[in-house]
């Protein structure tokens, strides 16, 4: 058998720390997980509540594209563990996967339990070792790891490597604080602030509105900002807008409100039938029909719908079919400000990409590597953020298996 480490310690006990865990840990390789929290995977689990997105159908280059700026420096990781490793990789834990109508992959049991439960013994079997309730204090002067106890005491560990699967900066109170992002700045690592992605935006609504249609979906629409245009569904909050359709342009909202104090989006109720077909439907509508009836009928749109669109253009909306048709498919709305990041599912920011070699080790931290979240890439839901925290985990246990062997 080749020479291995001797011992790497993961610090962090959610997906992205337990799939290099696992790698190494099958390789032969002594691994000790740490977790500042009472149990492992807590983010997780709350993912799971919304059925365990865990990866996506769709073809390789459009899946790269999802991530944005961090595209071509995510693509080798999601070439060497894609959509279909992940597959095979649940399947084999003994939790078969389905595909959505929207190509959405998740566990037929449509929750994350049973799959960390098959996972655990897993790493069980594996000899992996487990520390719960320590938190990360950075190292000493020695170059060992510190860890604080829940009653203050300060205790030391060692291993040849070490992966920080430590998350981003969303759910706190699950574990992802970003606390650990001083520590390495501290060390000369470059920080990109972090920021909330896949979150919900601030809207001034009128108070009748959001009274009567917080908690209301929006299907089947499209929502733009110039050139930028995402496909999906929205639901209606009382402080604004939040969903998928949001969530998938949140990196060019948050810098155009960066930059201008708000960004204007346009909503299309109806983004399968042409603005013509749309204003022909409306002038074959009987004649002397209200307004509102001529939304419903004509137009079907919902109430939400209906409302949204008096929301964008005020009461008294055009009569003129082509006009109608044109704000029906254009609806102004304003949002002022994403969700605090506590709020947000998902964390933009973390360690500068250029902070990192192809293993992902730290360069200014030798044999200290870094995984997941806490990196500086973000990607909108729809089983991309749990995908890349898989496929960067496995590219780092690989680039340790290859620089202990032989």
């Amino acid at each position: 058998m080749a020479k291995t480490a001797k011992k790497v310690i993961v610090v962090g006990g959610g997906p992205a720390g337990l799939m290099a865990a696992e790698v190494l840990s099958a390789a032969g390789v002594p691994v000790e997980i740490y977790d500042r929290m009472p149990s492992l995977g807590r983010k997780f689990l709350m993912a799971g509540r919304g059925g365990l997105n865990l990866t996506h159908s769709e073809d390789l280059e459009s899946f790269v594209a999802r991530y944005g700026e961090a595209a071509d420096w995510m693509r080798p990781a999601l070439q060497r563990f894609g959509p279909a490793d992940l597959v095979s990789w649940a399947e084999g834990l003994g939790q078969p996967v389905f595909t959505g109508s929207s190509g959405r992959i998740f566990p037929k049991a449509l929750k994350a339990s049973p799959l960390l439960r098959a996972w655990l013994a897993r790493l069980s079997d594996q000899g992996v070792r487990v520390t719960l309730r320590r938190e990360w204090r950075g190292w000493n002067e020695a170059g060992r790891l510190l860890f604080a106890t829940e009653d203050g005491r300060i205790e030391e560990a060692q291993a040849d490597a070490v992966v920080l699967a430590l998350g981003g900066a969303s759910w706190p109170r699950l574990g992802s604080s970003g606390g650990w992002a001083q520590l390495l700045s501290d060390r000369d690592v470059k920080i990109t602030p972090f920021q909330p992605a896949n979150s919900g935006f601030d809207v001034a609504w009128s108070a009748s509105f959001a009274e009567r249609f917080a908690g209301e979906p929006l299907k089947n629409i499209a929502v733009s900002l110039a050139e930028h245009r995402a496909r999906g569904e929205a639901m209606i909050a009382s402080y604004g807008l939040e969903g998928g359709a949001i969530y998938a342009l949140s990196s060019i909202l948050r810098r155009t409100i960066g930059a201008e104090g708000s960004a204007t989006v346009e909503i299309d109720l109806r983004p399968d039938l042409a603005r013509s077909r749309l204003a022909d439907r409306l002038h074959k509508a009987a004649p002397g029909q209200s307004t509102s009836n001529l939304l419903r009928k004509a137009a079907r749109l919902s109430p939400v719908e209906a409302n949204l669109l008096r929301e964008g253009y005020g009461v008294d909306l055009p009569r003129e079919p082509g006009a109608l048709a044109r704000a029906i498919k254009h609806v102004p709305v304003r949002l002022d400000a994403p969700r605090p990041l506590d709020r947000a599912i998902s964390s933009a920011g973390g360690v500068a990409l250029s902070e990192l070699d192809e293993g992902l080790m730290i360069r200014r931290l030798p044999n200290v590597y870094a995984v997941g979240e806490m990196l500086d890439w973000e990607a909108p839901t729809g089983g991309y953020l749990l995908q890349a925290c898989f496929a960067t985990a496995v590219v780092t246990a690989e680039a340790i298996l290859n620089r202990v062997g032989a």
